[in-house]
Formats: C-alpha cells, sequence, structure tokens
C-alpha cells in the first residue's frame, strides 16, 4: 500500500524540490508556459499514479509533440509538473525546465519515473490551483501563453471553493484546462459519478482564454488523452495552424 511509510516518503519529496530545473531557467522566452498540475489523493491509487505518469512520459517523447514544439517560434516550452492531493499536500516533481528535443524530453521523464510518491486523502483542486499560481510567480522563463493543466478523478472536497481560485487564475490572464478521469472505483472520496465529473470540470475547473477539457475515459486511456491535450496547447502557439479535434481523436 503506498500509504505505508508515507513519513519517509514526504522526506524524500521535499528533497526533489531542492532540485535544480532540467534545462536552462535565465529568463529564455518560450512559446508556452505549462504547469502539469496531477491528482493522487485517495480515490486513486498506485498503480493508478504510474498510469498518469506514465502517460505524460510517453506522451512529451512522442515525435508529433516533438515536432510540434519545434514548430513554434522559439521552438520550445516551459514546463513544471507536480502532484497534489489535500489541501497544502503538494509535491513539485519537475521544477520549471524546457522541453525542446529528444533529449530534454527524456530528462523530463526520467525526472518523474524516480520520484516518491505524495500521500494524501482528499482533493484539494483548488489548492492545486493556488499552488501553480505560486509557481507562475517564479517562473523563470518569457511567454505570451501561460496555462495550468489540472488533472484528477472528483470534484474538490477541500481547501477553498474552486471557483474562486480559478477566478483569480483568469484574473492573471492564466488558462486553466482540465483532464478528468473517469473512475469507476467508489467514489465515497471523489463524490461524483463518472458520467458528471466532465461536466464538474467543465462548470468549475476551466477558465481563461481558449480554456478545454480532453476527457480520460479510463486510467488506461490517460497516455491518449495526455497526447491529445498537449498537442492542442502546443499547436494553438502556432498562428499559422488551425487545431482539429478530428485530428488527434
Amino acid at each position: 500500500m503506498r500509504r505505508a511509510g508515507s513519513i519517509g516518503i514526504r522526506f524524500l519529496l521535499l528533497g526533489l524540490l531542492t532540485l535544480a530545473p532540467i534545462g536552462t531557467a535565465s529568463a529564455e522566452a518560450v512559446d508556452l508556459a505549462l504547469v502539469l498540475a496531477v491528482d493522487v489523493s485517495e480515490s486513486i491509487d498506485t498503480e493508478e499514479v504510474k498510469l498518469q505518469r506514465q502517460g505524460y512520459i510517453s506522451a512529451i517523447k512522442q515525435p508529433t509533440i516533438l515536432q510540434a514544439i519545434r514548430r513554434g517560434k522559439h521552438g520550445r516550452i516551459g514546463v513544471a509538473y507536480f502532484e497534489w492531493s489535500d489541501a497544502g499536500n503538494h509535491a513539485l516533481i519537475v521544477d520549471w525546465t524546457t522541453v525542446q528535443d529528444e533529449t530534454s524530453a527524456e530528462a523530463f521523464g526520467e525526472r518523474l519515473e524516480e520520484a516518491g510518491v505524495l500521500d494524501g486523502h482528499f482533493t484539494s483542486i483548488s489548492s492545486a490551483i493556488d499552488f501553480a499560481l505560486n509557481l507562475f510567480e517564479r517562473n523563470p522563463f518569457k511567454s505570451e501563453r501561460r496555462v495550468i493543466d489540472i488533472s484528477g478523478d472528483g470534484r474538490n472536497n477541500n481547501g477553498p471553493p474552486v471557483a474562486q481560485m480559478r477566478d483569480e487564475a483568469v484574473k492573471r490572464n492564466i488558462t486553466i484546462n482540465g483532464l478528468p478521469i473517469v473512475n469507476d472505483r467508489d467514489r465515497q472520496f471523489s463524490g461524483l459519478p463518472p458520467d458528471d465529473i466532465e461536466n464538474y470540470y467543465r462548470k468549475n475547473v476551466i477558465g481563461g482564454p481558449n480554456a478545454f477539457i480532453v476527457v480520460a475515459k479510463s486510467f488506461d486511456d490517460f497516455e491518449r488523452a495526455i497526447i491529445r491535450k498537449l498537442m492542442r496547447e502546443i499547436v494553438e502557439t502556432d498562428p499559422h495552424h488551425r487545431y482539429a479535434d478530428s485530428q488527434y481523436p
């Protein structure tokens, strides 16, 4: 069980916070500054945490994703990745770094593979947004587009109202996109039937310029959903590219 040994894991994760970013962090220009905020609350077990991470590891290395990044004006994006659960319970796994080629994508994936797992119970989407906003306060990159990606399988049931934090992000011209995950497990923690998670994210979580959601139909479907979501976000940095959902089913 991932709940065992949580104290040791917490110290490991605190150590990760001090690691230097993978890439150069000297106010360079990027086409997109992207924060990936991944739910690891009680309703998500260890295997599903691994599936989420593996989804990002695989997606960021996809040739189509890297090609889309290289097509941008600056040919690179800035990325930070953290996992969250209860209010105030966050683990910054990958601090701000650039992804621009196969080498940087591999480095991003290796950092995810090496990290321990956060121990949490409740689902505080609002606290996750607040943590992401703080990351943007020390964002080392110059970017016209700033995006927070929230993935999760339940409603906000801990911390401040989620709409309050969403609206704060929108006021700062930061877009929040959503990747709701349909989960058929007992819903006592997530608090929603599986078919309502999409509507909940649409009404309460996403906001800002060009905000959208991509639904993962299960944790096994997570990688497909991530690829589609990342592609849509990245190609929007290219003013000559018109995104079409049918291209990335």
